[in-house]
């Protein structure tokens, strides 16, 4: 649905008429009718006056900054006003107020509004409880995962027309997409492999391209959809994280061996090129044995002293 700008009156051009000119004729009405002793046509005159300065004043609309007025006339779209300031119409349109603000939320989080008894005090109190969505990632891992979207009206006709209620829409097709998306990918990959964890660039990229596409029709532009929360579940949480406790534990001894494999050969070339020690093959797989130990070992090994000769 196509927007369209609404041409009014302006308010302050209209404000003499209502507080200067209407009221005069009242009074001027009413003094009459009292002096001549005739209540018949000035008391009528005062009375349509009164009338049409009730009916006249809803034909001011106020329009603050950030905000727009969809202007409607039984039921007919007229068009919107998005210039602030102070307008007069019809005094039967009907404008209805759309927030042009940037908004944000988080998905995932559900309002409970305050509570109060007949004599106005609050019983419950209203609060915000926040719940990750509950998903299965691409390997069917269940993960939590939750994500703040900024966003704002940029078509007024369209966020009041064609959808009930824009917020609410935007919040749910918010949380279908990111469902969706969850599932397109691992919590981790390999290498090459987009994952939840590792890439959260592109996959906030992917995600404002998939919220802004759903919700389009709704007169609503995604300014930004950044991932808030993603980790494993808790039934799955401890098992997961000894997998990536074990995988860190191999990364790390791999690197020891690669490390302590390297001083051994180096060690082994400047003795042969020294010319310190001759080693048969025996001995230098011993030797080697030896290094590796105290390279690779966790403790702090214990020297022994040899009394004997190198073969003893």
């Amino acid at each position: 649905m196509n927007e369209r700008t609404c041409k009014l009156l302006p308010g302050l051009l209209m404000i003499p008429l209502f507080v200067v000119i209407i009221p005069g004729g009242v009074v001027y009405a009413i003094i009459t009718a009292v002096n001549q002793h005739n209540f018949w046509p000035w008391g009528l005159a005062a009375i349509l006056l009164v009338l049409s300065w009730c009916l006249g004043m809803a034909g001011f609309v106020i329009v603050n900054p950030n905000e727009a007025r969809v202007v409607q006339l039984f039921g007919r779209y007229v068009g919107t006003l998005k210039d602030q300031g102070l307008y007069y119409g019809n005094p039967f349109y009907r404008a209805q107020r759309v927030s042009m603000r940037v908004q944000t939320f988080e998905t995932g989080q559900t309002k409970t509004p305050e509570r109060k008894d007949a004599q106005g005090n609050v019983t419950t109190s209203g609060h915000t409880a926040r719940r990750p969505s509950k998903v299965n990632d691409k390997d069917g891992t269940p993960i939590e995962i939750a994500a703040i979207v900024v966003w704002r009206i940029v078509n007024t006709a369209e966020a009041v027309f064609v959808v009930n209620d824009a917020e609410e829409f935007v919040h749910m097709q918010s949380e279908a997409a990111l469902r969706g998306l969850a599932s397109q990918y691992s919590y981790d990959a390999e290498e090459g492999q987009y994952a939840l964890r590792g890439h959260i660039d592109e996959v906030c990229s992917r995600l404002k391209s998939e919220v802004q596409e759903r919700v389009r029709q709704a007169g609503v532009v995604i300014e930004e959809a950044r991932i808030s929360h993603l980790a494993y579940s808790p039934e799955i949480a401890s098992a997961m994280l000894q997998r990536q406790q074990a995988g860190a534990v191999i990364a790390a001894r791999a690197k020891i061996v690669e490390g302590a494999v390297g001083m051994v050969e180096h060690a082994l070339e400047m003795l042969s090129a020294k010319k310190i020690v001759d080693f048969d093959g025996d001995r230098k797989a011993a030797m080697v044995s030896n290094l590796l130990i105290v390279l690779c070992g966790h403790s702090v090994p214990q020297p022994i002293m040899n009394t004997g000769t190198i073969y003893q």
